[in-house]
């Protein structure tokens, strides 16, 4: 079988480098690369990837090797329609390892086509630390300090000139990256008592973006790439696969649509004044309904997503949940929210995924507080009664973790959490079970008992919980 070079497989294009990226994983290769090569085909972009690798440990050594190259397959639920797709990128034309190559990375620097960087290193990547001071011709130790180091070197090149600024579009998954990440980077910056015109250039002639990434990529397909690699013809060792959904919210200076102009050519790219209510709707309906769905589907004895949306009970509780409980308190548009929760539910039933309950439940109770509870919280506010769906998945909750508490199951969070319901496990009476974990400020940042309608319909459903089946309790609710 063939290997996968830019010869093997005849592809000739040759672009100029306009784009950095730290990061060479499956989700900036399924995600913001694919997206880069759509718009070199169609939109005429002509851009360039270079891609830096991180971390010491990483894989653009395997990226040389294929020139770049890799498939991607997008697959899933369109309208109904299942679609398997598959796309040769191409757009990544030079990769870097800095920590064996330092010069190389720094003329990246020199490149005055150069518009756009772009990073995902992980959730704790965008940090700042103080004891990061490479020496002459070291390498910094955070990304943000080379990221800095990068961005010096540019200043430095092209001697302050305002027109060879950048746009900086980080993914990683905290909230405000693209703030924090040029905090991290003027916080270099003065610690490293560079050139007071470096900050001042990195203010004025930079453009960092807050953004919200969306797409599920399982990656390397392990289990069925004999049969892909036949079905593609090539050794391809860099396969990653993705679902077909995707988007990208962008949070800041115009100047970054016409850096990135992607939302002019048919990819789901949003660029946003605010991305504030859509990370909320990202964080309730799609995280929040899973979250809601893994307690009630472990009672249930469901294995996976999929299972629990196509149960005969649970997956029109979900679906209920979503519509009538959730959507109500975010402040979006109405329309755009079902359609939205409409994609999450086809998502839900990709069967190309196959993700467990059990590896969603890790951590179940910080993901019910920041996922779930500010939603019945807001309902309560709003509608001045309980939201009993989400009040089902709240008892459900409670209830699954007694029965790790008990040995019946095996749940993964802070032991203090878990150490807690044991306690709570040795309680007889349901009602003053219910009453102490709401109580808990430790789990919910607050005592929840002083919710009064929150707490006497949890305990309520509760009650039914210990009486019958989640199935029944579910049946039970539909039918009131």
């Amino acid at each position: 079988m063939k290997v996968l070079t830019r010869s093997t497989s005849n592809v000739t294009s040759s672009y100029p480098i306009k784009v950095i990226q730290f990061g060479e994983g499956n989700f900036l290769r399924a995600f913001a690369d694919w997206m880069i090569d759509v718009l070199n085909e169609k939109g005429n972009f002509q851009s360039g990837v270079a891609v830096v690798q991180p971390i010491e440990q990483g894989m653009v050594d395997l990226l040389e090797k294929q020139q770049g190259l890799y498939h991607l397959l997008m697959r899933g639920l369109s309208h109904g329609e299942v679609r398997d797709e598959k796309r040769l990128i191409s757009c990544i034309q030079q990769t870097v390892n800095p920590f064996a190559d330092l010069d190389s990375f720094l003329a990246l620097a020199q490149g005055k086509e150069l518009s756009l960087i772009l990073s995902n290193t992980t959730e704790a990547g965008i940090e700042f630390d103080a004891d990061d001071k490479p020496q002459e011709n070291g390498l910094a130790k955070t990304f943000p300090g080379k990221l800095t180091q990068l961005l010096w070197a540019r200043y430095q090149y092209f001697k302050g000139d305002p027109t060879t600024g950048v746009g900086i579009i980080p993914c990683e998954l905290i909230d405000r990256n693209g703030d924090k990440l040029k905090q991290a980077v003027l916080d270099y910056a003065n610690l490293w008592s560079l050139d007071q015109g470096f900050s001042g250039w990195l203010n004025s002639s930079n453009y960092f973006g807050n953004t919200l990434v969306d797409r599920i990529v399982p990656g390397y397909p392990r289990d069925e790439i004999d049969q892909i690699r036949e079905e593609l013809g090539y050794d391809d060792q860099l396969v990653v696969s993705a679902e077909l959904f995707h988007l990208w919210i962008i949070e800041g200076p115009p100047e970054l649509q016409d850096l990135f102009p992607a939302h002019r050519y048919g990819l789901n790219v949003k660029f946003v004044d605010d991305q504030t209510p859509y990370r909320t709707r990202k964080v309730r309906i799609l995280n929040g309904s899973h979250t809601s769905m893994v307690a009630v589907g472990m009672l249930a004895n469901l294995v996976t997503v999929k299972e629990a949306v196509e149960h005969r009970y649970i997956g029109p509780f979900i679906r209920e949940l979503i519509y009538e409980e959730i959507i109500p308190t975010i402040d979006l548009p109405r329309e755009e929210l079902r359609n939205f929760a409409d994609e999450v539910i086809e998502r839900f039933m990709n069967p190309f995924i196959r993700h467990e309950l059990k590896s969603i439940s890790l951590n179940s109770i910080s993901k019910f507080k920041v996922r779930v509870l500010p939603t019945i919280l807001d309902y309560l506010e709003q509608q001045n009664h309980a939201p009993m769906r989400l009040c089902t998945a709240f008892a459900s909750l409670i209830q699954l973790y007694l029965r790790a508490a008990a040995g019946e199951i095996t749940l993964k969070d802070d032991a203090r959490h878990l150490e807690f319901f044991q306690t709570v496990y040795r309680i007889s009476n349901p009602r003053q079970q219910v009453f102490a974990v709401l109580a808990n400020r430790d789990l919910w940042g607050q005592d929840l008992t002083e919710k009064k309608i929150l707490l006497e319909t949890v305990t309520k459903i509760f009650e039914q919980l210990n009486t019958s089946s989640v199935d029944e309790s579910i049946l039970t609710l539909q039918q009131n």
